[in-house]
């Protein structure tokens, strides 16, 4: 499962290098007319290692936004599933946010104690270190 969950990254942070040009420099040119193929002069080695590491560095930028925005998603699912199957909550009625650690609850609930089950089905949650509390009662 990690494994494909890494692939699955990698080639979307590719994907999107690809469209944003920055694999531009490294793709092939088609020959003009009858010009022979292959390079002429030299290779810049340290330009070129400079252009890898620019990538590289921009690449490990994208993955670790990815694994992040990946890591909320689950954190808030998880969430929204224990609320979902605890039955003194209407989990239907609270939106779950999470940025980093911290959730966001918000909504409405019927009762402070559907309200109080909510916030703490939130903190016992794995990875969850702060739980902000905007659910209103009605």
């Amino acid at each position: 499962m990690t494994r494909a969950v890494l692939i699955l990254v990698i080639l979307v942070v590719l994907a999107v290098m690809w469209r944003s040009g920055a694999l531009a420099p490294f793709a092939a040119k088609a020959p003009a007319g009858d010009a022979p193929v292959g390079t002429s002069g030299a290779v810049d080695v340290e330009k070129a290692r400079e252009r890898g590491a620019a990538i590289a560095g921009k690449a490990a930028e994208m993955v670790s936004g990815i694994e992040e925005t990946v890591s909320e998603a689950a954190i808030s699912s998880k969430i929204k599933a224990k609320m979902a199957l605890d039955d003194s909550v209407r989990a239907s009625r609270i939106s779950v946010r999470t940025q980093g650690s911290t959730v966001t609850l918000s909504g409405r609930t019927t009762s402070s104690a559907e309200r109080e089950r909510a916030v703490q089905l939130a903190r016992e949650t794995d990875g969850v270190t702060r739980v902000v509390d905007h659910i209103e009662v009605k």
